[in-house]
């Protein structure tokens, strides 16, 4: 779940706005232009609708792949060995 912020966000974000957004709500640091690569080359990026030539990334998706992203919380580094 996103961090309780004071700034509202719409249910869609263009690429800039979704990099904001993914620093401010989840503290993970994710630069516009590594968005679109991402995007362009089909990997484990947040996924997007396409609207025209412009990607809009719901937040919804947003905050699932930060979750993916940031996986479980572990304890020690040890606790790696037990998910593997």
């Amino acid at each position: 779940m996103p961090q309780e912020n004071s700034r509202i966000w719409a249910p869609r974000l263009r690429r800039a706005d979704a990099s904001r957004y993914l620093l401010e709500a989840h503290g993970i640091e994710v630069a516009p232009s590594t968005l679109a690569r991402w995007f362009s080359q089909k990997s484990d990026g947040p996924p997007a609708h396409v609207l025209g030539r412009i990607p809009y990334y719901p937040l919804v998706q947003l905050d699932e792949w930060a979750t993916r992203r940031l996986g479980a919380l572990r304890s020690s580094t040890s606790d790696n060995r037990a998910a593997a």
